[in-house]
């Protein structure tokens, strides 16, 4: 933006305000400006951000996604640091910023297989994304735990390396090598993605107390999750993923219009596609 521009007062403008699920907690201080009323203005994609959506190699990294949330949402000032919780409200609303609230899909009937468009509304999407009570914390033992949600920028290593490890394995099983090759091959794959989920966990622990001590030193955190029983790893982990469910986009309540089965259609942001406005 250049100074005395005439034609600054003709930029874009916000086109929408949107709460974020999270309420401003668990940002990195100096990563959020939050308005005192709690509503973030949400501006509309310019030509530039809907070029980088169709950027492969930026979509893929996700710095297609940090870049349009700089562009249309500045109040989160560094996207790489949201809270997983806020992701898909804040891109379902620089969809609705940018084309409308209305959102065509084609689907396919499950009871009468008749294929049809259905136009969804996007602020009902939003609605309808809750946050897990993080207030609440798990009791093993002797030990506290208090969980938060991860980074969108983990969010994004864990997408890369679990493609990375399945183009592996899709490699491993079509190549002609012995099964010993392939079983020690799958071995490495297995323990790169081990490693992932326990990291991933780690990062999800905001604190363990114990009956002496508060811990939230992540290194710490991890090392006690490598060393501790499966059993304890479980329920932290399943406790971990519980959290995560509550904020998941919900599957759409809808109903055939040849034969009027009422049927659930689970609606994920495939962001190559959410941002074309031919949908």
């Amino acid at each position: 933006m250049l100074p005395n521009n005439p034609l600054t007062q003709y930029f874009r403008q916000p086109a929408i305000y949107i709460r974020l699920p999270s309420q401003g907690k668990f940002y990195p201080p100096g990563a959020l400006n939050m308005p005192p009323n709690g509503e973030i203005p949400v501006l509309p994609m310019t030509s530039v951000d809907e070029i980088t959506y169709r950027t492969p190699d930026a979509l893929y990294n996700g710095a297609a996604t940090v870049s349009v949330i700089q562009s249309c949402v500045p109040a989160i000032r560094d996207p790489w640091s949201m809270p997983s919780i806020d992701v898909d409200a804040v891109l379902v609303g620089i969809r609705i910023a940018s084309y409308g609230h209305a959102m065509s899909l084609t689907l396919t009937c499950p009871e009468c297989r008749e294929i049809e468009d259905v136009m969804i509304d996007l602020r009902a999407v939003n609605d309808g994304i809750a946050v897990g009570n993080y207030n609440t914390s798990l009791m093993i033992g002797d030990l506290e735990f208090y969980i938060n949600p991860i980074l969108y920028q983990t969010v994004n290593q864990n997408n890369l390396v679990q493609l990375e490890q399945q183009q592996k394995i899709n490699a491993i099983t079509q190549t002609e090598m012995s099964d010993e090759d392939k079983l020690k091959n799958l071995k490495e794959v297995m323990a790169v993605i081990n490693n992932t989920t326990i990291d991933t966990v780690a990062r999800s622990i905001a604190t363990i107390k114990t009956p002496t001590a508060m811990v939230n030193e992540y290194e710490y955190i991890l090392d006690y999750l490598r060393n501790c029983d499966s059993k304890t790893f479980n329920q932290i982990r399943d406790h971990v993923i519980k959290q995560r469910e509550v904020s998941e986009i919900k599957p759409l309540n809808l109903s055939c219009g040849s034969c009027k089965h009422e049927y659930k259609q689970s609606f994920t942001l495939d962001l190559a596609s959410f941002f074309d406005n031919n949908s």
